[in-house]
């Protein structure tokens, strides 16, 4: 009994601690979260998510896979319509931004130049350095000497080649047109060989008609002033042997070898005949009814 005052004073505190309690906890959870310690994301706006998901063509067509859409009007001018919406919209929707401070922009670089390059210093070093440019490699001197020495029109240098092929064809066609594709070929290795030599001269025609205008028989292939007409009578071995003459052209322009006799061969002879220099060269090769000859 001597305790009936203290449960009488439990009784009527109780109510008033529960009520407190109930305070304290409705206060912690409406107070506001404080910016130094509670970060969460901006949310997108709207405006600017919607305009991101619109499809290529609109907002309801499907678009293609990438690369099988072809560039027409419409498509240019829906996208130039979706970037200056994308460009209209404004940023700060989601909310203030903060001041751009020394210390914000230091710490955007740092963390950008943990990865390797930065594309933010790249871009700042890009505009605070001189542009290196690079010494022009043609001069006036150089471009002035090669308009004196070497320039020939495209037309020009088309109608070099043809006469070139041509050569080559009547050669083939005059010398082995009777002999299998090797034989043809290697008639004309040796024609190719000498133009590559310093002894002879520089281009296929050249080697072929040299000292045509010197008389009858005194050119290096008989049938260049034989005094007779060149004219090719059998047509499909002249289609041979043009056919044979554009790639065999095709490999000399290229610098490639022709590959049937060696490099060094520059002399040949039919079988029938036995001619005096042929005991000061070495005979390296018999293709067909020819035998050929290095110095």
């Amino acid at each position: 009994m001597q305790f009936g005052w203290q449960q009488k004073i439990a009784r009527a505190v109780s109510p008033m601690l529960a009520i407190g309690a109930a305070a304290l906890v409705l206060f912690v959870t409406l107070s506001p979260a404080h910016a130094e310690t509670d970060i969460f994301p901006q949310v997108m706006p709207e405006e600017i998510s919607a305009l991101r998901e619109q499809a290529a063509l609109g907002a309801t067509a499907t678009p293609l896979a990438p690369g099988q859409q072809k560039l027409t009007p419409a498509l240019l001018s829906n996208y130039i319509e979706r970037q200056q919406q994308l460009r209209s919209v404004d940023v700060t929707l989601g909310g203030p931004q903060p001041a751009l401070t020394d210390d914000l922009l230091m710490g955007y670089i740092s963390r950008g130049s943990l990865g390797g390059g930065n594309t933010a210093l790249s871009a700042i070093a890009s505009f605070t350095e001189p542009m290196q440019r690079s010494a022009p490699s043609v001069s006036a001197d150089l471009l002035s000497d090669y308009i004196q020495n070497g320039y020939q029109p495209t037309a020009k240098r088309v109608e070099y080649a043809n006469k070139e092929r041509e050569c080559l064809a009547q050669a083939i066609y005059h010398e082995a047109r009777g002999e299998t594709a090797t034989g043809q070929r290697a008639v004309a290795n040796v024609i190719v060989n000498r133009a590559r030599s310093s002894k002879f001269p520089g281009s296929l025609c050249g080697v072929i008609y040299q000292n045509a205008d010197k008389g009858r028989y005194r050119c290096q292939f008989t049938f260049a002033c034989d005094g007779r007409d060149d004219t090719p009578g059998e047509r499909r071995a002249w289609a041979r042997s043009m056919d044979l003459a554009n790639k065999i052209y095709a490999e000399f322009a290229l610098g490639e070898e022709i590959g049937v006799v060696p490099g060094s061969t520059l002399y040949y002879h039919t079988t029938a005949v036995h001619p005096s220099w042929a005991n000061t060269f070495a005979r390296v090769a018999v293709v067909d009814s020819h035998i050929f000859y290095a110095p």
